[in-house]
């Protein structure tokens, strides 16, 4: 069954749309209390986060309403990283956790990412629990005058977050002598992140930690390096470090300008970790994972495994193969020794823990060569046009031809109206006419 509310990553649209506006959020927030609240496994506690969008003003008093209609009580943190979020979650023995963030996304959207009492994004199955409760009649999940929830704001989130970071690392572990750049994209991090890397006793350098609810992203973050690079030349820092608008994700510059994809992050960590036996079983990926990152695991020994895109199917597939580390180019990357779900700082920490005996970053990141992508978008009419068997046919073709020297992934837009076919191959002209292939017989 399709969900009707629930994307690949939550809920998430433009403010005051169809989804996401008072209305609705009073109904998330009834429809998840009401859910988790017959689970009767924890006290009835839900914990609140959001990014620094203004419209966090006007959908955070809905969902709090829908929750304690439902008879929970709330613990209001304010700006947080996701995974901030969900780590305590799971501390404070919540039986759920609410994130109001459309992460790298514009000012203009936003939406929400829930937690269930183990700090995971819940699953299919769950979401599809909780639609059901969002259409019936409210009326029917409304508690008595008497059982409504409580609300309280909760000041410490930020300080109780660095303190979990820290505590993954021994008491020695610092920073200093680092001069380090960080880019918190005027989101949900633009706290903790600097807070954190100077409690570690490094020169930050910090940008992106001026929000207005209306700059979150904007020429910033991860989606927007560019910032970092030109800081980390201006001010001869050792490393840069760039989050999106809820510091799940992180995207890094070496001390020579160079950008540092999540493949690339990955790479690097992958290595690390099986040199110090510390990688089990293998890396999971994405469908958009690049393919030299795949060859070069090949090289180096290491399992590799592709999920669909999403960083909460990249846990699913982490957990079925037992796997502990895994995460995508976007720069989502889960470290399954200290967390359930992405985290730009941890990652961030992982790979500076890497670098404190004076290592150079561009030493440590660059592990292996991208292979060249191409991406073609097709706008069509009809998105199920991907199952016409003379498409299927020409995918098969395409398939073939570049099988061993490279891969050709055809897929449906999450979000618009077309058909996606990309191709990686060193072979560039092999490249250009597998895609071909697929285009041609699309139009």
């Amino acid at each position: 069954m399709t969900k009707k509310y629930f994307g690949t990553d939550g809920i998430r649209g433009a403010i005051n749309s169809k989804n996401i506006n008072g209305d609705m959020f009073f109904k998330f927030g009834l429809a998840s209390g009401t859910y988790f609240k017959s689970q009767k496994k924890r006290k009835q506690i839900a914990i609140i986060a959001k990014d620094t969008r203004l419209s966090g003003y006007t959908l955070e008093p809905a969902l709090v309403s829908g929750l304690a209609s439902a008879g929970m009580d709330i613990y209001t943190l304010g700006p947080l990283p996701t995974n901030g979020l969900a780590m305590l979650t799971k501390s404070m023995r919540a039986n759920m956790g609410i994130m109001i963030t459309a992460s790298h996304n514009p000012h203009s959207d936003n939406g929400l990412k829930l937690f269930g009492p183990d700090g995971m994004k819940l699953s299919d199955n769950i979401e599809k629990k909780i639609e059901s409760l969002i259409d019936k009649k409210i009326i029917k999940n409304l508690s008595k005058p008497e059982k409504l929830g409580r609300v309280k704001r909760l000041e410490t989130g930020t300080k109780d977050y660095i303190k979990i970071l820290k505590k993954n690392f021994n008491k020695e572990f610092n920073l200093r002598g680092l001069r380090i750049v960080i880019d918190c994209a005027n989101g949900a991090g633009y706290k903790a992140g600097p807070e954190l890397l100077r409690s570690l006793g490094a020169k930050v350098i910090a940008i992106g930690v001026n929000p207005n609810g209306l700059n979150i992203n904007k020429n910033c973050g991860s989606t927007f390096p560019e910032k970092i690079r030109s800081s980390v030349k201006k001010n001869k820092a050792h490393i840069g470090i760039s989050l999106d608008g809820d510091a799940d994700r992180i995207i890094m510059c070496d001390e020579r300008g160079n950008i540092i994809d999540g493949d690339q992050i990955i790479a690097a960590l992958a290595t690390r970790w099986k040199n110090k036996k510390m990688l089990k079983g293998g890396v999971v990926g994405t469908l958009m994972s690049n393919y030299g990152l795949e060859k070069f695991f090949q090289k180096e020994g290491i399992k590799f495994v592709r999920a669909n895109v999403g960083d909460r199917y990249v846990k699913e597939k982490m957990q079925k193969n037992k796997f502990n580390l895994g995460g995508e180019q976007s720069g989502h990357i889960i470290l399954g020794k200290f967390a359930t779900t992405g985290d730009g700082l941890l990652v961030a920490l992982e790979s500076l823990f890497a670098l404190r005996k004076g290592k150079k970053a561009s030493e440590f990141f660059q592990k292996f060569t991208k292979t060249p992508q191409l991406l073609k978008n097709i706008e069509v009419r009809d998105k199920n046009i991907i199952n016409n068997s003379e498409i299927k046919s020409s995918i098969k073709l395409a398939s073939k031809l570049i099988k061993g020297k490279g891969r050709i992934l055809v897929r449906k837009s999450g979000t618009e109206s077309k058909i996606r076919v990309m191709g990686e191959s060193d072979n560039k002209v092999l490249l250009t006419k597998c895609v071909n292939i697929i285009i041609n017989k699309i139009k």
